[in-house]
């Protein structure tokens, strides 16, 4: 039984277009979720070129924060640092005993909390890997457009960012 359901569903895939040829359809954004697909058949076979990464701002310069609470952006290249049980790089110019000799802004005290708000004398576990929350900053394109306000903009009844 379980041998000719599993005949039927491969003569099922091998029937397919989609999976043999590759992607068609008269509508590319229903086809792929609302993603622009190039138009055409592309077999899976067919490598495609990757589309460019976007490259990171690497100016140092802080930027604004949108809203109270942002975790700051990240103003320097970040590629290839260790982060993980046994290194952490970030920590290596930003913790507070590192901070003097490095001129990196420190950690906030947040960062030295358990979840409880007890002080604790090193980086809180839940805190330690940093690129959870902090991100560098990239010249990339928005994939959506955005209508977000901040706070400021709001209040005062001034568009703001779009």
């Amino acid at each position: 039984m379980k041998t000719r359901f599993l005949l039927a569903m491969l003569a099922a895939l091998a029937a397919t277009p989609a999976l043999v040829t590759g992607v068609t359809a008269a509508d590319p954004q229903t086809a792929s979720g609302g993603l622009k697909l190039p138009a055409g058949p592309h077999p899976i076979t067919q490598d495609m070129p990757a589309e460019p990464t976007a490259h990171e701002i690497t100016d140092d310069q802080k930027r604004v924060r949108n809203y109270a609470d942002q975790p700051p952006l990240i103003p320097h290249a970040v590629r290839d640092y260790q982060i993980d049980l046994n290194v952490n790089k970030c920590l290596t110019c930003h913790d507070r005993r590192n901070t003097a000799g490095s001129q990196a802004p420190m950690i906030s005290v947040t960062h030295f909390q358990d979840r409880d708000g007890q002080a604790l004398g090193q980086v809180a576990p839940r805190r330690y890997f940093c690129t959870q929350c902090h991100v560098p900053q990239t010249d990339a394109k928005p994939i959506v457009g955005s209508s977000f306000r901040d706070i400021d903009s709001v209040l005062s009844g001034k568009d703001g960012p779009k």
